[in-house]
């Protein structure tokens, strides 16, 4: 009994050996067949140990002018990539690629740093690599792990105009500007928004609908291939967007604008739309695509001429002479003054204890109402404010558009000041003031402060006769109605013929202006704008019209003088361009036929 138990413990003894050294001789057999037969599959499969999400972008929409000519489109660029999970000793590798490329290594460690948004996002090192640049970092791929090119689009200008002051930039989203984007969640790092100007007030029109597609990556980062089962979101370009800007226009002016300081701003005066808008000096439009030295951009922000100043929608000025249309309207709608009435002009008005004088030193002798405004006579003004209520006439010159933003399309504007007895009794108390301060509103002086937009829609308003459109660069229902119900036609035409003969009379303050074309008929109003920092500013606005061909302007150099010298002549080689230019198209265009 006790043997038989014996040879059954042996057995199952030998039996469960056996079953050991069957399974590990399989074991042995699967090992072998893995790391010596199939090493190289497997090794592969190893490396590809992830898949990659990531978003395809489609061309921003492109920026035309009025003819449909591109102003602004998309360039394609290659930019250099850092994946900080495995790129590992960071300051070795930029070391590395800083010779590899020839580029300033402080530069690479500054982009990393500012384009750090995590251990598994990758961060941007540099933009615009040339094709000599990326191939040396080809030759050299297997020892930048971690390290990758890619091709995005930039914005490219493709117009010889500039208009970066309308036009605007676009920057990436950072950690910086993320906290100010609206609607953040819809951005990613490294996406392009719209930041100033046009791109940014149209960003939503512009932008394109970003995609989604995956790749297989190895475990230094490397994309392996594209998974073709996994559904490819496709991207959608952003939509083009038609101005009303004549591009042909914008640079002729610019060019003639090269060396001022100033702006101009040419529109059509019934449907307000904006044909030139030109700041002076200016910045190039692509100095925010590639890459601006700290020292150049330093050199730009503190540049004294203030490049980057929109002048048009963000400067303030008094606005001289051209002001004293609002006079004479209050004056003729509420007959405090006979148009007939004549004031004598020495040259000189004594207020108080105070002398105020007029531009022309000589004096105008006898003035009336026709004779003050064509020949710009202030003592006639020192007269005439002196009837008119100062709150009335603030509010006059509110209904004209002043005090208050236009709702041009531009993402910035100011509302200038409409000084007002409230506002004098802020500021000086309310007996700190005189009467004496209604002398320098009158002609344009003082606290009254405007921007030259604002000048475009009031001279938009008198050719309109008081209803005219919010000056814009885009057809849109969104542009609003801008109109002036209790002032008479007689008012009107009265105050507009002026302003014709303001140009046409041999006496007339803006006679320079006249380019003398059959046909044309010009209408403009002079202003002189002290300046306590230098020599005055020149300013004309003004509008003129031939058959069909309607344009309004507004001109201001800064430091440049008086208006009827500097500015007016300006305006007359303008104004020959534009309807010379309108001969000749009509020419070719009777040819053609």
């Amino acid at each position: 009994m006790l043997k038989t138990s014996n040879e059954t413990s042996i057995r199952r003894y030998i039996t469960l050996n056996v079953i050991v050294l069957i399974v590990f001789s399989i074991l042995i057999i699967k090992f072998f067949q893995l790391q010596v037969v199939q090493h190289n599959q497997y090794k592969e499969k190893a490396n590809i140990n992830s898949v990659r999400a990531e978003s395809i972008h489609a061309p921003r929409g492109s920026i035309l002018d009025r003819n449909g000519k591109i102003i602004v489109d998309n360039a394609p660029t290659y930019v250099l990539i850092a994946q900080p999970n495995i790129v590992g000793n960071i300051d070795g590798m930029l070391s590395n690629i800083s010779q590899l490329i020839n580029c300033d290594s402080t530069v690479l460690s500054e982009n990393y740093k500012k384009n750090y948004y995590g251990y598994f996002t990758p961060a941007r090192l540099i933009k615009d690599l040339t094709f000599e640049q990326i191939s040396r970092l080809e030759e050299h791929k297997l020892d930048l792990p971690g390290i990758e090119y890619k091709q995005i689009q930039e914005r490219h200008y493709a117009s010889e105009m500039n208009g970066s002051h309308f036009l605007g930039y676009v920057v990436e989203i950072d950690k910086v500007n993320l906290q100010s984007v609206p609607n953040s969640s819809e951005y990613s790092y490294g996406d392009l928004i719209g930041w100033s100007g046009l791109e940014k007030s149209y960003e939503s029109h512009l932008r394109d609908q970003k995609g989604v597609e995956y790749r297989a990556v190895d475990v230094y980062g490397r994309v392996i291939s594209r998974i073709i089962d996994r559904k490819i979101i496709a991207p959608k370009p952003g939509k083009d967007l038609v101005t009303t800007i004549d591009s042909k226009l914008q640079r002729f002016i610019e060019d003639l604008m090269d060396g001022k300081r100033g702006c101009v701003i040419i529109g059509e005066p019934t449907t307000g739309e904006i044909l030139s808008f030109v700041n002076s000096p200016s910045y190039s439009p692509d100095l925010f695509t590639g890459v601006t030295l700290s020292d150049k951009w330093n050199e730009i922000l503190n540049d004294p001429d203030k490049p980057l100043l929109n002048r048009i929608t963000r400067g303030l000025y008094p606005p001289g002479s051209t002001i004293k249309m609002i006079a004479l309207t209050y004056m003729l709608e509420r007959n405090i003054i006979s148009p007939n009435k004549q004031f004598y002009c020495s040259g000189k008005y004594r207020f108080g204890n105070r002398t105020f004088r007029c531009w022309n030193e000589a004096g105008h002798g006898y003035v009336n109402l026709d004779k003050a405004l064509i020949q710009s006579c202030n003592v006639y003004f020192f007269n005439a404010i002196q009837s008119i209520p100062l709150n009335e006439w603030a509010e006059l010159c509110r209904q004209f558009g002043f005090g208050q933003k236009t709702g041009i399309d531009l993402p910035s504007e100011s509302t200038g000041n409409v000084p007002d007895e409230k506002y004098f009794d802020l500021r000086y108390g309310e007996r700190g003031w005189t009467r004496g301060l209604k002398l320098n509103i009158s002609i344009g002086q003082g606290e009254t402060l405007v921007t030259p937009i604002q000048l475009l829609t009031y001279i938009n308003l008198f050719f309109t006769n008081g209803s005219t459109k919010q000056p814009h660069f885009v057809e849109s229902s969104k542009v609003k109605n801008i109109r002036i119900e209790n002032i008479s036609k007689n008012t009107w035409n009265r105050i507009n013929n002026l302003l014709y003969r303001v140009v046409s009379d041999k006496k007339g303050t803006g006679q320079l202006a006249n380019p003398h074309i059959d046909g044309l008929k010009v209408a403009g109003k002079t202003g002189t704008v002290e300046n306590p920092h230098g020599d005055p500013h020149a300013l004309f606005i003004g509008y003129a019209v031939k058959d069909d061909l309607k344009r309004s302007f507004v001109i201001l150099l800064e430091n440049a003088g008086h208006g009827g010298d500097e500015a007016a002549p300006l305006a007359r080689k303008i104004l020959s361009y534009i309807y010379n230019e309108s001969n000749m198209e009509n020419n070719d265009a009777i040819n053609a036929e």
